[in-house]
């Protein structure tokens, strides 16, 4: 026998071991969801659920580690997640997939999204409510926000925190969340300087101007709370003259399509 034989018997055992190993990872390799009631004629027109919404959480934990246990794991209310969690040092950790549907939002709406887990990407903020956000930590936030609204062409605007679609039961990301250094970057809906604004034409509704902009009115005072705590800095759950022009001039930005870029 000669020696090229010796060496294809000697690797035969290899070979299929290798082929054996190849039919066992595509076996395993997952498959596109089908029915098998169905006869599969697969189209290529289609393409993947998008995320039309960015929702900003505080843990209201204190570290990174213990917000990331939580995450994985469960809290008092049961299992919870997100898409992306960003500590104070400005280190950013995804937990779930973008395509994915995270547990983060809960009960709430925003607009006519009524269901807000499907629809949206979920970033919390190592943050315990109390304190201030660290620059580092916004800075990796604006980061990250430049990255999944370019990815997934999400426009700017539509990033909102817990408390504006569910204001009866959250607060977060809380007054102390620094919503005008992201508007200063290109991200949010954000009025024009408070001290330009004009007073609005008789017979506005600045309750209209709520929905609008996509609060739920089911618990107007709490709307009202939410919206203080996002455009002013401060709680509160009574409208007054300058609300009224923020209203005013943030649904002026949406009727002219400036929420659209």
């Amino acid at each position: 026998m000669s020696g090229a034989c010796h060496a294809q018997i000697a690797h035969a055992p290899k070979l299929l071991f290798v082929c054996l190993a190849l039919v066992l990872l595509v076996a395993c390799a997952p498959l596109p969801p089908r029915n098998p009631l169905a006869t599969w004629v697969p189209s290529k027109n289609y393409d993947i659920r998008k995320p039309q919404l960015i929702v900003l959480h505080f843990t209201d934990q204190d570290s990174v580690a213990q917000s990331l246990d939580t995450l994985r794991t469960a809290n008092s209310g049961g299992p919870v997640s997100a898409h992306y969690l960003v500590g104070r040092d400005g280190r950013i950790y995804q937990l779930v997939s973008d395509v994915d549907r995270a547990w983060h939002a809960g009960g709430g709406r925003w607009g006519t999204i009524t269901d807000v887990n499907s629809a949206s990407i979920g970033i919390e903020i190592d943050n315990n409510g109390h304190v201030p956000f660290p620059p580092q930590q916004i800075d990796s936030l604006i980061r990250l926000l430049t990255d999944i609204t370019t990815r997934w062409y999400i426009p700017r605007a539509q990033i909102i925190g817990h408390q504006d679609m569910a204001p009866e039961r959250k607060d977060d990301p809380g007054p102390l969340f620094p919503w005008a250094t992201l508007a200063a970057n290109g991200f949010g809906l954000w009025p024009d300087p408070i001290a330009t604004l004009p007073d609005p034409p008789t017979g506005f509704d600045p309750w209209m101007a709520l929905t609008a902009i996509g609060y739920s009115l089911d618990d107007p005072q709490a709307a009202v709370r939410a919206f203080h705590n996002h455009f002013r800095g401060m709680g509160g759950d009574t409208l007054d003259a300058e609300d009224s022009r923020i209203l005013y001039n943030l649904v002026g930005k949406i009727e002219r399509g400036d929420t659209e870029k």
